[in-house]
């Protein structure tokens, strides 16, 4: 019973989560060129992965696995806070219209690079991808290995299609911001 019981607050929860992403997304899922659009998916996956995970989150949590998981965590929290703080400390912004599926913080009208973004093009991915995997790492399954791909792919088709936007408005800075950097992991990818 208990285990019915779990299962249905996790359901309620996804649909009432998606819901919240659906309506949040609205703009951008209506148009697939939009980096928006594939974000999307992308916090879908996370759902899944955090809810197929939930009951796992604190089981042992002084385990190998699990240090491994709450650091990887720790560095998601890490990358998303400092790239909210440096794209509205640094990034102005610009007018909404220009690219209206956008979150209102992204739409920056200065290139930022300095900080974490120095190092990453996209910290704020980079903090999903974090969160995909240290979820995925609270319980190993093959269908949360699956889902943990599939939303690491939506992230990078996220990321180079935001990058194909921000050399259209940034131009060549952006084209030799990107020979500085890498996309997601300092030095690595």
């Amino acid at each position: 019973m208990e285990l019915v019981l779990f299962a249905v607050i996790r359901i309620t929860l996804f649909i009432l989560l998606s819901i919240l992403l659906v309506v949040l997304s609205w703009r951008a899922l209506h148009n697939p060129k939009c980096h928006g659009f594939y974000r999307f998916f992308a916090f879908e996956g996370i759902l899944v992965l955090v809810l197929m995970n939930a009951s796992f989150w604190l089981k042992d949590p002084l385990s190998p696995l699990q240090l491994i998981s709450w650091t990887i965590l720790f560095f998601s929290i890490l990358f998303v806070f400092q790239g909210v703080y440096l794209l509205r400390k640094m990034g102005g912004s610009r007018d909404k219209e220009i690219i209206s599926e956008n979150l209102t913080f992204e739409n920056t009208a200065q290139l930022v690079t300095h900080g974490i973004y120095k190092y990453i093009r996209h910290p704020m991915y980079s903090s999903l991808l974090l969160l995909a995997w240290g979820a995925f790492l609270k319980h190993i399954t093959i269908y949360g290995l699956l889902a943990a791909l599939i939303t690491t792919i939506f992230l990078v088709i996220t990321a180079k299609i935001e990058e194909r936007e921000n050399m259209l408005f940034f131009g060549s800075s952006y084209k030799e911001y990107m020979k500085k950097t890498k996309m997601f992991i300092p030095y690595i990818f």
